[in-house]
């Protein structure tokens, strides 16, 4: 199983790295990455497996959104089939 994981906000040194690292401690592996930079705004995608995750999804979820808040960023994280159900036509 997947997940979809956004993260936006002022760009700054160690946004990749932070997301990155919290996603390696609860053992969700990140599959691919869409990163860009409009001005000073960081924006990032973020397709993760969450297969061998350690805690409860909506526990990392929470988790996820509060590095968001720690970091004065925007972080969401979907499972997979709820985003492509949210974009099927």
């Amino acid at each position: 199983m997947n997940a979809v994981l956004s993260v936006v906000g002022k760009d700054t040194v160690g946004i990749l790295a932070a997301v990155a690292s919290k996603c390696s401690e609860y053992k969700a592996n990140v599959n691919d990455v869409s990163q860009t930079i409009i001005d000073e705004y960081f924006a990032m995608f973020m397709v993760i497996n969450i297969d061998k995750l350690t805690i409860n999804f909506n526990d990392f979820v929470d988790i996820m959104q509060n590095l968001g808040k720690d970091k004065n960023l925007e972080i969401h994280c979907m499972h997979e089939d709820i985003f492509n159900l949210m974009h099927k036509i």
